[in-house]
């Protein structure tokens, strides 16, 4: 088998970080889901930026993007609990939650990904 010249094998280096450069750098957003893009090697997330649509996106490669989903949602929580004179009450709450898009920064750098656990749910739980 013929050796490959040194040309050769540094051109194929070369293709192949531009390669998984191109694809580390390219984010798709679904519809009804926005992104944040937290910058690796400058000051995280800037909450003044305004979050990526539903689309195409080209980032830097080094920069992450974390996805959020936009469109109205519910999150019930069945609970039992004693009424004042003692009885079992079961019950069912829900509440209806929408992110609000301009502020998806704010959201992910005091909250992060898991709001919903973190914030809602406990509200939910100590309404009852």
């Amino acid at each position: 088998m013929e050796k490959l010249p040194k040309s050769g094998i540094i051109a194929l280096i070369v293709i192949v970080l531009l390669l998984v450069g191109l694809f580390k750098s390219a984010v798709t957003i679904d519809s009804g889901h926005a992104g944040v893009v937290h910058e690796t090697l400058g000051e995280g997330v800037d909450p003044d930026k305004e979050a990526l649509g539903p689309g195409f996106h080209i980032i830097a490669p080094w920069n992450k993007v974390f996805i959020y989903e936009v469109r109205q949602q519910e999150i019930v929580e069945n609970m039992q609990v004693l009424s004042s004179n003692g009885l079992d009450i079961k019950l069912e709450a829900s509440a209806w939650f929408q992110p609000d898009i301009s502020n998806l920064g704010n959201l992910h750098q005091q909250k992060g990904q898991n709001y919903v656990s973190r914030v809602l749910q406990p509200a939910i739980r100590s309404a009852a």
